[in-house]
């Protein structure tokens, strides 16, 4: 598109092109503009005729709406073309074929492939095959028997159009390009030198259906098209009558009489052709228009060169000035006897073109167009065939006025194939045709059997001597008939018995623009040599074809004034002569004559000369309309008034060359009293009853309005325009109500209505005719009609060159201007006459000055008129202003109508001011809706400039200034005159002056935003209490709304504070509330800012974050119904995000603001999903099972229940729902049974601390703790944060940043995973708690969470690492609990405390201990558990290679040199050892447990365990003591199914009795449950904390390296039908198993048992926590992996906890030996899982296991 603009402006500046050229390539540069702005959404441009923008303040508003329709319709049309055009669909249906009504077919002949050997004629000819008929004159090419065209300069040049084809060729079903080859040469191929040359001989054919073509289907100029050629068969060549053959005929012969058109169809009929590679290579394109537009607009293609074939006929349009004189001669066929010859004879016919004289008419024959004519033409000749078929086509052509001379010779010759021969034959017979008949009618077309005279040759050459024979065997039979007597002998030619033998027919065509085949009209164009058949051919001529009288028009005309004139005695004349030029004036009102209108009118303004005609005309119209009730006229009379434009201006034009003749005086009034006879004659018609003329009355109104301009000329206009009121008044009311509207519409589109007098007398007619159609009472009003008549009186008025119109515009004002205002009131936005008539209403308004206004508003009797035509003026232009009529691209159109309606609205504001202000007639309504109209119009989109670009918004600002401004003023002044009826409007009026304060233009803000202080001010004067809480409430909400709609902006809350607090300030009373407000406007606006900017966030946390922060404000405002409708917005960001228990405590928030009564529901807190309920109870109920809901699709089982009870009671005991406390009771079982028995995975919390400026103000320099998803890892949860801040900074510590971070202007982010700090409800203290409940507190409903980090004191000890190891563990407060509202909450508190190596070890020991009872006590409970885990847990401390874990305690702690630094350590010291103590009789009772479950696998570990066990007990009994466990312990319990109750630690083995034993119960049962089927995959919140940054451990990622592949290959072993285990996790496992199988001695391939596979694939639920401290340093084996505090919440909340607590984390091991330690940490991990049924099998894995694992596991890792 660029590319062509850019061309085309090139063109245009190049100054080069004539001016009509010009002005057409200025019509495609706009077209081509206007498509773009549409395509690209700019506005849409408005141009006069000649491409010029429109100014619209030069434009009348009806021609501006109309301009807007013109343009936009086009550029749909164009886009519809495109579209068309990209589907390739039929051309037709294209616009530019629509208009088009002739056509032309471009064929350029590319080459000829064909072994000839001789030269040929290749005559191409269009065809349709349906009817065997040609359709067009040949196009003859001249082939060269050397493969090139005869004339070498044509080579590459062979083009011809075929010209004048009508639409209706074009839809022929079938239409061919066909071919005819003949070749000129011998009469046989093989024929040598003496054999006699230059016969034209058939050859064969080849043909090509176009159809596809003409139709517009194919439209390719550029593809060559091959016609394949077929030869005619060799062998039957001789008796080959016919040019070409069928293909598919197996005989030799074709049918004896088979004439050339069937062979055609048989060609066309056959699938494919034996080409051989023979044929034609054409390209064809069909082009629009006739030759001259063809050579215009296609140029490129069709040039002064290109050959020109005609139709042979004329096309569908006749211009006038297309003269053509051709007549088509057919050769058809011949009959001719062989005479003497044995054989019959070769027939050469020879065409030749004589005048009567005998004279030779020289290049008269034009065999093809391409080519001179010649003058005499040769036919193809026929090899030995009796009955020749030729069917050879040629043109004539001779000057028109030599044709009456002239006839057509045709000379019969045997031709002889030899030389010698053929020299001697001479013609044996001739026959002739004339061209013109003797009554001098042209020759007729169609067929004509020619008699063939023989005789002597000279005679045959003489025409004088055959001229004087009848040429035809039909004239023979009509000089026969009369007489009966054989006219033989009056020929001069001496007649044999063969002349009557030999026959020949021809077929002519003539199309000819000056000859005519009709009698008629010849009779009638020569009257007065024919006088008495002067009515038989005034009658005939309705008969005669339309072309013929077209071509004759003026001698016509002149012929019938001629009669009328010269018979003027004779009245019958009169008549018929009328009828005659009526139906002439019909001829050429038909489409195919259209051309021929200026033809007509040039007859009347040049050539007519009757100047008495008049008096006729009128006379016989008179008659006519006069008798209108005589049904044998109704005819006539209709065809009259059709013709009525073009009779009146004969009438006209007679009257004045009358009075140019003989001035006014001879005839007095005659004339005008003729035409009041007629308008008189027409309203006597009009008044009839409709059903017996309601045709003629239909035309009358049609046709009369257009003989005004002409009548005018010659009768005064006021009387005209009183004939008309008139006429237009007989009509009854109800009748023919549209026609009666058009023909009003085509008067005031005619000249009289733009004289001011004229005016006067029509428009209160036409006034009072609209103001009936658009009465409120009109039943079926014709909105079309009347708006067509109102925008051309309305178009008329608004011209300057007409004369004073205020008068007018005022009549129109006061009869119509309600009446439209209240049309468009009642019409549908969807109506298309909508846009006509807010255009006429806009019009009206617009045409009207200030005194019109006061006029109009004087015209109303009372107040109350006023009033209601004001309320209904606001009420439409705010609707018209909300509901856009006009497209949004239509900018000059919806820029001056609010130029109009400003204007208008600003004048009745005067109105309201002096009339409705006073405290007795202030009217509230009506000023509301002023109000209201201002606010939509100052708020509407077209007008809010800074949305529009740079260039558009100085347009707008230049032409029509920024209109917000003027309105926005008046608004302020409308307001301040409002005085003490202010508080009326108060809280009302606070949106929409809102809605004008957030207007983005400074001067309009500042302007306004004091408004809001008057109604504060107003509102505490008025009010009982002194304040303005409804001014603010009001404010809030709305505030609330515009800004999530997308208005106000920073600079918008400094503006409004600012404003505020400078009026709040100055104010006596107000200072101080009115400044409290102020502030709590702007933070509110800066939380909405921020709310709606985040709303565009990708980031739903983010949004979430901002909703809570709006939430809260509006919770402190009391402000229920906006703080509910932003709850539902957080419910939706939850479900959004499938966090069904943050969307449940959201709505629980909702559900709190409720009671349990009966009290009706105030409407705001049925906000949003409005249940349609009426009292409090109802809502609550309806939320609390939504609650649940969410609660049960969270897992949150336990809050469900809590909630289920408390609406059971309600149930139960206030409503007797008892149906519905079944239900909620099966549902309460169920949640019961899902605490048990499902799958309940527990997330991991994080800190993530956001340091630096670069965050925004409710994220920077705070810390938030995460609650992550189910299976979160903290590897996809950083992702996820980064992913959220790009720009971020991850930093690699977990201590606390510095200054300078928090001070930085960049943005660092520190994440790492804290452990929840349990909060264990009361009544579960020291009871045997099922591990899957206590599972649910360990990660909900907490608040406290802590990280441990190691810290080095004093020396390194290269012996024992960790006698300096300090752990420093932070423990954060968050603002709520967890879960909530949010999936994050802010940290409130941070404490730290230290841990020494000490207490840590002592915890250590403690959770070792725990653990081995704990897998003790599970095979006591339930004797089918799997051996494995309980084997890795005693392997991996009694394996004398982790004795270093005591040794290093021995070392550090049990020495001397400790106790003297650390006297006050001895109690710890002593616990210490009484743990190792203890140790012993439990892995005895382990090992004990062990051996009774053996399998021989195993045998060989458990030798080995028993033996480093005896050496173990041995060693420490002898330096700690000997402790013995109770049965209690070790004594078979009956199985509780699907849980595990807490095993029991004896008393003597603890210090603080208490205070350990439910400890060690709550953390014992961590690791005891984790993996049972409904506990979480190995987070349990009791596990091992990791102690140290991976960045610390080097030792255990070496190891990590080598294990990973073992682990794969034992993972691809098992099969596993879970497969998404990740690498970490496969260590954790495989590193124990690696361990066992070498003590055992086997191969790490080794089958398993099934129980140990079963075992194993469980124990990787609990994986995570021994992963956790795998990777990161590996602390000793007894690390416990939580700190202990973390499992007393309860008793830190009693006050119980102290420091001496062992809550320390483990210390890390010696790096000698990482992979001591890993291993044993490993086992020490490892429980088994609990059975979930009552049979004493082991139970399935559970189905999610493995997925779960991979998660936990994944997480682990710091």
């Amino acid at each position: 598109m660029t590319y062509s603009l850019i061309e085309w402006r090139s063109q245009i500046l190049s100054g080069t092109l004539p001016k009509d050229e010009l002005a057409e390539l200025k019509k495609k540069v706009t077209a081509k503009i206007d498509y773009g702005n549409r395509i690209l959404g700019l506005d849409l441009v408005v141009r006069d005729d000649n491409g010029n923008i429109l100014d619209p303040d030069e434009t009348s508003t009806i021609s501006l709406f109309k301009s807007h329709e013109t343009a936009s319709k086009r550029i749909d049309d164009r886009i519809q073309e495109e579209k068309s055009l990209q589907q390739n669909l039929d051309l037709r249906g294209q616009p530019v074929f629509n208009t088009t009504h002739t056509y032309s077919l471009y064929v350029n002949f590319k080459n000829f492939v064909c072994n000839i050997g001789e030269d040929a004629e290749l005559l191409m000819s269009l065809y349709d095959p349906d009817l065997s008929k040609f359709i067009s004159e040949n196009y003859l090419v001249r082939w060269g028997s050397n493969g090139m065209p005869k004339e070498i300069e044509k080579l590459n040049n062979l083009q011809a159009v075929f010209t004048d084809l009508s639409s209706s060729d074009l839809i022929r079903p079938k239409i061919s390009l066909v071919c005819q080859i003949v070749r000129v040469g011998h009469m046989e191929l093989k024929d040598g030198k003496k054999h006699t040359c230059g016969l034209r001989r058939p050859f064969g054919v080849a043909v090509m259906d176009i159809t596809d073509i003409i139709h517009g289907k194919v439209d390719d100029e550029e593809k060559q098209h091959f016609i394949p050629f077929q030869q005619i068969a060799m062998e039957t060549y001789i008796r080959q009558r016919q040019l070409i053959m069928s293909p598919l005929i197996t005989s030799h012969v074709i049918g004896e009489n088979e004439p050339l058109t069937s062979v055609f169809n048989k060609v066309i009929a056959a699938k494919e052709v034996n080409h051989k590679g023979q044929g034609l290579w054409v390209s064809l394109k069909l082009l629009p228009g006739d030759l001259a537009q063809v050579q215009k607009d296609f140029s490129h293609l069709v040039d002064r060169s290109t050959a020109v074939a005609r139709k042979m006929g004329f096309p569908e349009i006749i211009l006038p000035g297309d003269v053509r004189n051709d007549i088509y001669v057919t050769l058809i066929q011949g009959e001719f006897d062989k005479g003497k010859k044995k054989t019959p004879k070769n027939v050469e016919v020879t065409l030749s073109v004589h005048d009567e004289d005998g004279n030779l008419q020289e290049k008269a024959i034009h065999p093809g167009a391409g080519y001179e004519g010649v003058s005499e033409y040769k036919s193809v000749v026929y090899y030995q065939v009796k009955q020749p078929y030729w069917y050879e086509t040629v043109k004539v052509s001779i000057a028109i006025e030599e044709v009456s001379r002239c006839h057509l010779r045709f000379t019969f010759r045997h031709r002889s194939s030899q030389e010698s021969r053929d020299k001697s034959e001479r013609a044996f017979g001739v026959g002739f045709v004339k061209l013109m008949n003797a009554d001098g009618t042209t020759l007729q077309d169609g067929k004509h059997n020619l008699i063939v005279y023989k005789g002597d040759n000279k005679k045959m050459e003489d025409a004088k001597c055959y001229l004087t024979l009848p040429c035809t065997k039909t004239e023979v039979e009509e000089k026969e008939a009369p007489s009966g007597k054989n006219l033989h002998h009056l020929t001069n030619f001496t007649p044999t018995k063969d002349s009557t033998k030999d026959s020949f027919q021809i077929a002519t065509l003539i199309c000819s623009t000056k000859l005519t085949q009709n009698v008629d009209l010849l009779g009638l164009l020569n009257w007065r040599s024919n006088s008495q058949n002067i009515a038989h051919n005034l009658g005939k001529l309705m008969e005669v074809e339309g072309g013929e009288i077209v071509k004759f028009l003026q001698d016509t005309l002149d012929a019938l004034f001629n009669i009328m004139m010269e018979m003027s005695e004779n009245e019958t004349y009169d008549f018929l002569v009328f009828d005659a030029l009526v139906f002439i004036i019909s001829l050429i009102g038909d489409i195919k004559f259209q051309h021929f209108n200026p033809v007509l009118e040039t007859y009347i303004y040049k050539h007519f000369s009757a100047t008495l005609a008049y008096v006729k005309l009128t006379k016989v119209l008179n008659c006519y309309v006069g008798n209108a009730d005589d049904s044998s006229k109704t005819e006539l009379l209709f065809a009259a008034l059709k013709a009525l434009k073009y009779l009146f201006r004969f009438i006209v034009q007679s009257r004045i060359l009358y009075l140019r003749f003989y001035g006014k005086s001879e005839d007095g009034d005659e004339f005008n009293d003729s035409i009041r006879k007629l308008f008189l004659s027409f309203n006597v018609l009009m008044d009839r009853p409709l059903e017996e003329a309601v045709k003629i009355k239909g035309a009358a109104l049609k046709y009369l309005p257009s003989i005004i301009n002409d009548v005018k000329l010659v009768f005064d206009p006021v009387e005209l325009s009183v004939l008309f009121s008139k006429f237009i008044q007989s009509i009854p009311d109800n009748q023919l109500v549209r026609q009666k509207l058009n023909c009003m519409t085509k008067v005031v589109e005619s000249d009289l209505f733009k004289q001011t007098e004229c005016r006067d007398a029509l428009l209160p007619l036409l006034i009072d005719q609209l103001s009936g159609q658009l009465d409120d009472n009109s039943n079926k009003p014709d909105h079309e009609a009347s708006s067509q008549l109102l925008s051309s009186v309305l178009e008329v008025l608004d011209r300057k060159d007409v004369g004073p119109t205020a008068v007018h515009i005022q009549l129109m004002m006061e009869r119509l201007l309600r009446r439209i205002n209240r049309t468009v009131i009642g019409m549908s936005r969807q109506s298309p006459h909508i846009g006509i008539f807010v255009a006429c209403m806009t019009a009206i308004l617009r045409q009207m000055d200030d005194c019109h206004y006061n006029y109009y508003i004087s015209t109303f009797k009372t107040r109350q008129d006023i009033t209601d035509f004001l309320m209904e003026t606001f009420i439409m232009f705010k609707d018209l202003i909300g509901k856009n009529v006009y497209a949004a691209d239509w900018m000059v159109m919806n820029m001056m109508q609010s130029r109009v309606f400003l204007r208008a609205v600003n004048q009745f504001t005067s109105v309201l001011n002096r009339l409705f202000l006073d405290q007795a007639h202030f009217e509230l309504q009506l000023w509301n809706n002023y109000f209201h109209l201002a606010v939509a119009f100052l708020t509407h989109e077209s007008l809010q400039l800074e949305t529009f670009s740079q260039a558009k918004r100085n347009k707008i600002i230049k032409k029509y200034g920024d209109m917000r401004k003027e309105i926005g003023f008046k608004i302020r002044d409308m307001w301040y005159n409002l005085g003490p009826h202010k508080i009326k409007f108060i809280p009302a009026m606070v949106g929409p002056i809102l809605e004008v304060t957030l207007v983005p233009e400074p001067e309009l803000r500042r302007a306004t935003i004091p408004i809001f202080f008057d109604m504060m001010q107003c509102e505490f004067n008025f009010s009982g209490n002194r304040s303005f809480r409804m001014f603010e409430n009001e404010l809030i909400t709305k505030l609330d709304q515009e800004v999530e709609g997308g208005r106000g902006d920073e600079q918008y809350k400094i503006l409004l504070e600012k404003l505020l607090l400078e009026h709040c300030r100055k104010h006596k009373y107000l200072s101080a509330s009115g400044e409290t407000f102020a502030l709590l406007v702007s933070s509110l606006l800066e939380n909405l800012l921020d709310y709606r900017t985040i709303m565009h966030d990708e980031s739903k946390e983010n949004r979430m974050s901002c909703t809570v922060n709006v939430l809260n404000f509006y919770k402190e405002k009391k402000r229920e119904d906006i703080y509910i409708r932003y709850l539902y917005k957080l419910r939706d960001l939850h479900t959004d995000c499938e966090n069904f228990t943050e969307a449940a405590y959201t709505l629980l928030l909702h559900a709190e603001l409720l009671q349990w009564s009966e009290k009706p529901c105030v409407p705001h807190l049925l906000q949003r999903d409005s249940y349609y309920v009426y009292s409090q109870q109802e809502l609550k109920e309806k939320l609390y099972q939504e609650i649940i809901s969410f609660f049960d699709r969270g897992k949150m089982w336990e809050k469900a229940i809590q909630l289920s009870k408390e609406l059971a009671d309600m149930y139960e005991n206030k409503v007797f729902d008892y149906e519905g406390l079944g239900h909620l009771l099966k549902k309460r079982a169920t949640f019961y049974e899902n605490i048990m028995k499902a799958m309940r995975p527990q997330p991991e919390y994080f800190a993530v601390g956001y340091y630096g400026q670069g965050f925004p103000s409710f994220l920077r320099n705070k810390i938030f703790i995460y609650r992550g998803k189910e299976y979160e890892r903290r590897e996809d949860f950083n992702l996820k944060l980064l992913t959220q801040f790009p720009s971020a900074e991850k930093m690699t510590s977990t201590a606390p940043p510095g200054e300078e971070i928090k001070s930085s202007p960049k943005q660092y982010v520190q994440c790492f995973i804290v452990k929840p700090v349990m909060n264990l409800p009361p009544n579960y203290k020291d009871k045997p708690v099922p591990e899957q409940i206590l599972n649910y507190y360990r990660a909900n409903e907490v608040q406290q969470f802590t990280h441990s980090r190691p810290v080095r004191k004093g020396e390194k000890d290269p012996d024992n690492e960790f006698a300096n190891m300090w752990i420093e563990r932070t423990t954060y407060t968050t603002a709520y609990s967890f879960p909530g509202i949010l999936k994050w909450f802010e940290v409130k508190q941070v404490t730290a405390e230290e841990i020494s190596p000490l207490e840590n070890a002592i915890e250590t020991m403690e959770l070792t201990n725990e653990k081995i009872s704990n897998i003790v006590q599970q095979h006591v409970w339930d004797r089918s558990l799997p051996v494995h885990p309980l084997s890795m847990l005693l392997n991996g401390i009694v394996d004398p290679a982790v004795m270093g874990g005591y040794t290093n305690y021995e070392k550090a702690f049990f020495t001397e040199k400790y106790l003297q630094e650390h006297p006050e350590d001895q109690d710890k010291i002593e616990l210490l050892k009484q743990l190792i103590a203890l140790q012993m009789p439990l892995l005895a009772e382990g090992i004990r447990i062990h051996g009774e479950k053996l399998t021989e696998q195993l045998k060989p570990l458990h030798d080995r365990l028993t033996a480093c066990f005896k050496e173990l007990k041995k060693k420490v009994e002898k330096q700690y003591g000997v402790i013995t466990l109770p049965p209690s312990l070790t004594e078979r319990k009956p199985s509780r199914s699907g849980s595990v109750v807490l095993p029991y630690i004896m008393s003597s083995t603890l210090r603080r009795l208490s205070v350990t034993s439910v400890a060690s119960s709550v953390v014992s049962t961590s690791s005891t449950s984790s993996d049972s089927a409904s506990s979480r995959p190995g987070s349990d919140g009791s596990v091992l904390e990791p102690l140290l940054e991976r960045r610390i451990s080097t030792a255990s990622r070496a190891e990590e390296l080598p294990v990973k592949d073992d682990g794969d290959n034992r993972i691809s072993k098992l099969k596993r039908k879970d497969w998404s285990i990740s690498k970490s996790q496969v260590i954790v496992e495989k590193e124990p198993e690696t361990e066992l199988a070498s003590k055992m001695g086997m191969s790490g391939k080794a089958q398993r048992p099934k129980s140990l596979q079963l075992g194993e694939s469980r124990l990787t639920l609990l994986q995570s926590s021994s992963l956790q401290q795998a990777t990161p340093c590996s602390p000793p084996p007894i690390t416990p992996k939580t700190p202990r505090t973390q499992s007393f919440p309860s008793l830190q909340a009693d006050g119980l906890a102290n420091t001496g607590l062992p809550s320390t984390p483990p210390p890390p091991p010696p790096k000698s030996k990482p992979y001591e330690n890993s291993n044993p940490r490993n086992s020490v991990e490892a429980a088994p899982p609990l059975p979930s049924r009552r049979e004493a099998k082991p139970p399935p894995p559970p189905p999610k296991a493995r997925k779960s694992s991979v998660a936990s596991s994944e997480q682990g890792f710091p």
